[in-house]
């Protein structure tokens, strides 16, 4: 798997001052949890999920979630389980069949880790093809998250994908969205506590995700298109506690932002875009596209992700893979600071190459570190290329 993969090469390196590296499901976990990218959910009661996932894959997208929790009706469980399990199935032996069908990493979103198990026998041979599962409303106090470790071992032991012999491990991804750490009196202690769970099973942790849904949905909230998650001040609290927790340079935890929820619909505020970059690229029609969609908003969001510590976007529409995928590029700019950075192991600070900022060594390079896994992950741009030429190659 490779971000931009669709590309033809001339393009590709037009476009790339370094391109994206190939990452395989057995690829170290920390390039796998940047490589996520806009993570694609998929109810689990959907018609032809096999079908709609190589469909997707074909498009770059790189990681989905096929979902049996909120996604579909409780009275549609137990068929959705074996739709998921027969879909898982039927890709593996695409797989095996044709060895070079692009298929993104794939996890199940369970709802407890009884149902994790079950999913897991249902798909027999086909479980080699996931990467793992996405756990909801994840929280320690009660012993709910360590059941689902407990699980997961047990996956591991009799599918053997624990990574002892150097293959891939099945992991689990944690949403982050329970009333316990929503709540500003039990919030610290709960994430405290998720924290300490995650750091004990950190080599079966791939990356956090945070359920906005459902942060909102305790205080009966839900934001519109022209609003970011980070105009909801509430669950922007809770982000910032996220972050403070689990994203502190010395954990390397990978937190993903909230899903993006809207398409297109009628807005009421003026467009997020600026005219100039798109009328430089001579590229008013997309610009024109992006905001009938209503991706001007999802963009200005994943600009405040990556402010605010947050790697990668939970999706819930093809349109939005794209987006996310052409703003996750590390910039020509980016990546010269970052590697004078790490290159300056003997500290103090320096004007950057792009004559426009100072780089301190030491305080910025736990950044450069993160910059650096980005641009394996997702690629360099060259110095020509901007946001705008990246959004056009990818919106096909």
């Amino acid at each position: 798997m490779r971000h931009f993969g669709f590309l033809k090469n001339s393009q590709a390196t037009q476009l790339f001052h370094r391109q994206p590296q190939e990452v395989a499901i057995d690829s170290p976990a920390p390039l796998l949890a940047a490589f996520l990218g806009a993570t694609l959910y998929c109810p689990g009661d959907r018609p032809k999920i096999a079908k709609d996932v190589v469909k997707q894959a074909s498009r770059g997208c790189v990681s989905m979630v096929l979902c049996l929790e909120d996604a579909i009706a409780d009275s549609a469980v137990p068929a959705a389980e074996v739709n998921v399990a027969d879909a898982i199935r039927t890709l593996h032996h695409l797989s095996v069949d044709k060895p070079d069908t692009d298929l993104p990493l794939l996890f199940v979103r369970v709802r407890t880790p009884e149902q994790m198990l079950r999913v897991a026998e249902a798909c027999g041979a086909g479980l080699a093809l996931l990467s793992g599962f996405v756990v909801p409303k994840f929280e320690n106090e009660t012993g709910y998250a360590e059941a689902f470790f407990v699980a997961l071992r047990q996956i591991q032991r009799h599918s053997g994908a624990d990574g002892s012999q150097g293959g891939k491990r099945l992991r689990l991804m944690p949403i982050l969205e329970s009333p316990s750490m929503i709540h500003s009196e039990t919030r610290a202690s709960a994430l405290s506590s998720i924290r300490r769970i995650l750091h004990d099973n950190r080599d079966d942790v791939l990356a956090a995700r945070i359920g906005a849904t459902d942060l909102s949905s305790a205080f009966g909230l839900r934001r519109s298109r022209d609003l970011t998650v980070y105009d909801v001040q509430v669950v922007a609290s809770v982000i910032s506690d996220i972050v403070n927790v689990l994203g502190r340079s010395e954990d390397s935890f990978v937190i993903t932002g909230t899903v993006w929820e809207h398409y297109s619909t009628e807005r009421i505020l003026r467009p997020q875009l600026r005219l100039t970059p798109f009328v430089e690229a001579n590229e008013r029609d997309l610009r024109h596209r992006l905001m009938l969609g209503g991706l001007d908003g999802l963009i200005r969001e994943i600009s405040l992700d990556q402010a605010n510590g947050l790697l990668g976007k939970t999706v819930i529409h093809p349109t939005h893979v794209s987006v996310v995928h052409a703003l996750s590029v590390v910039s020509h700019e980016e990546f010269l600071d970052a590697s004078v950075i790490l290159g300056n192991v003997g500290g103090g600070a320096s004007a950057s190459p792009y004559g426009n900022k100072m780089n301190e060594a030491k305080p910025h390079s736990a950044w450069a570190h993160k910059t650096m896994l980005r641009a394996q992950a997702f690629g360099v741009a060259s110095e020509s290329t901007t946001f705008v030429d990246l959004l056009e190659a990818s919106m096909r």
